[in-house]
This record gives C-alpha cells, structure tokens and sequence, in this order.
C-alpha cells in the first residue's frame, strides 16, 4: 500500500485562520463568544472551583504532552476506555507558575482534589481513575466546537482558503479519532485563555461575570445582519455603546452557577474598575473603558484558536484526501 503524503500546496495556516476572524469578526464573534463561555459555566459547575478545574487540566494536558512525546495517539474510545491514567508526579512549584496561583494555593486545591478522590495516589503513582470521567469527558464540547468549525470552515470556504465545507460530524470524527493530539491543543487554547483574562480582571470568576455581560451583548447583535460590519463598528456597537441591553445579577449567577453573593461582589468590583456600569434597572452592561487592553488580550486567544482550528482543518483535508 502506497504510503499517504499530505499536499503542502492545500494546507491552510494559522495566519490564514487569523487574518479570516480579524476580518470577518462580526460574523464570527456572535457564535464564537457563547460557546466559550457555555464551556465556562460547565468548567465551573465541575467543581465550583476554577483552580481546581485548571490544575486537573494541566495535569491532563501534561499526560496528553507525555503520549505525543512517546508517539502514542489515543482516540476518543481508548482514552476514557482506561481504568486509570497516570500523570507525572505533582511539582506544586510548576502548577503555581503554571496557571499563575501560589504555591500554598496549588498545594490546597491539590488535597482538596485528592479528598474529592478526583485525583488518588496508589503507592507512589499519582492517577485520575475512571470514575472521575463523567466529570470530565468532553462529550458536549467536541460536539459544540465542531458545530463552530464546520461554521468557520463555511466561511473559509467562501473566501477561497480551502476547497471543502467540513460538516460538524466530520470534525467531531477526527478530533475522536485523534483525541488525545488534538485534546492537548485544546487545552493550550484554553488554559491561556482563562490566564490572559485573569491576569487584566483579577480572577476568574471576574472574567466570567464580565464575560456573561459581552456575551449578553453579543447575542443582541444575532437579530441583526452584521456580516458587512466592520469589526471596530462592530466593537462600538455592541460591546462599549450606551444603547445596549444589560443583564442583572440573577440571570449571571443563573447562567454561571456562581452563587448570587459572589456574583454581586465581582459585579461591585467591575464597577468600580469601570470595566461595567449599571444603569438604573440594575442591569450591568460593558463600558468604552479598557477597550483596547480587553481587545488585545482577545487577539491572543483568536491566535491560538487559529492554530487550533489549523490542526483541525488540515487533518481533516488529509482524511478526505485518503
């Protein structure tokens, strides 16, 4: 059998990717906010604890790393078919510096873990057992960001950049069946993430009350046909204009699973960092404050979905190809 060469003339690259959201921003934004903030409102309801979430994933991305090292690729099946993963012993050091908490903190949340037996040590293994898995299996997820790929690859289609439409069932086959790649990339698009955001907000649960209220925002702009709009018109309109609907605190703690009072008091503090406003229905809304510093931190995480959504796109061109 004749050995499979991909064509290096049909790869689209990340840049490709990139400039494409930058230019069709109005269009992509709306469907792309929503979901991440839907896979934030299930990382938290995992344990209602972000660190938490954060260092089982670094963790996980750091076994997928091993596997890759080693040449080994688990599809979907054989991943959670195991009764137990083992990962790398616990350097409480590289998980402070890592996800940027300190190190008393990381070494708290790591017992904690160990007491919610989500993390269990057998001697002097450190293992995730099966029984963790519900917990974690991105069952949902891989559903939801192939709906949103086979979208963005419509777009790319109709701007020229590859030669396919990728139905979401076709993405969600080949990121199972290499699962434990492109689950790796995953994680690297989604743990800076969370820090970028973090690092200019505070804190997590910050960046998420923020987030519902964009997000919020975001929506309103569905009803309308924004693909012509350009992404600074875009920008002004929905997310820092004074003619926009907000959301009161309720619906935050609702939508997020954060409890009421701490939803209030993250609110309070978004205030008065003038990152929100509340108008006088108490419904908080985005200011025109810090915008550039919030679109800033935005273009690093469109970068690193570029190269996720690369990954993607290419594997799946050379599977239509064999």
């Amino acid at each position: 059998m004749d050995r499979f060469i991909p064509d290096v003339s049909k790869k689209i690259t990340s840049k490709d990717i990139f400039n494409l959201l930058e230019l069709k921003y109005s269009e992509i934004t709306p469907v792309w906010m929503p979901l991440q903030l839907q896979w934030m409102n299930e990382a938290y309801r995992t344990f209602y604890d972000y660190e938490k979430f954060m260092i089982v994933m670094h963790l996980l991305a750091k076994t997928f790393e091993f596997y890759g090292s080693n040449f080994v690729k688990l599809n979907y099946e054989e991943y959670f078919n195991q009764n137990q993963v083992e990962i790398e012993k616990i350097n409480l050091m590289e998980i402070a510096n890592s996800l940027n908490i300190p190190k008393e903190t990381a070494r708290r949340k790591v017992v904690e873990l160990e007491e919610l037996g989500t993390i269990k040590r057998l001697k002097k293994k450190i293992i995730i057992d099966r029984e963790t898995w519900p917990n974690i299996k991105p069952k949902d997820t891989v559903v939801r960001v192939s709906r949103f790929l086979s979208t963005l690859s419509k777009i790319l289609y109709e701007e020229g950049l590859i030669e396919k439409i990728f139905s979401s069932e076709h993405i969600t086959n080949i990121a199972k069946e290499n699962f434990s790649y492109v689950w790796k990339l995953y994680y690297d698009m989604q743990i800076p993430m969370l820090l970028n955001f973090k690092e200019i907000l505070g804190d997590i649960e910050s960046f998420h009350v923020h987030g519902i209220c964009l997000v919020n925002q975001a929506l309103n702009s569905k009803t309308n046909n924004n693909s012509q709009m350009s992404k600074e018109y875009y920008v002004e309109r929905y997310f820092f204009s004074t003619d926009t609907v907000g959301i009161n605190a309720m619906s935050i703690s609702e939508i997020t699973g954060i409890p009421r009072a701490t939803v209030i008091r993250k609110l309070k503090k978004l205030v008065k960092n003038k990152f929100l406003k509340i108008d006088d229905k108490k419904h908080y809304l985005t200011t025109g404050n810090h915008q550039s510093l919030l679109l800033d931190i935005q273009k690093k995480n469109f970068n690193n979905l570029s190269k996720f959504a690369s990954v993607i796109f290419n594997l799946s061109s050379q599977k239509n190809s064999k």
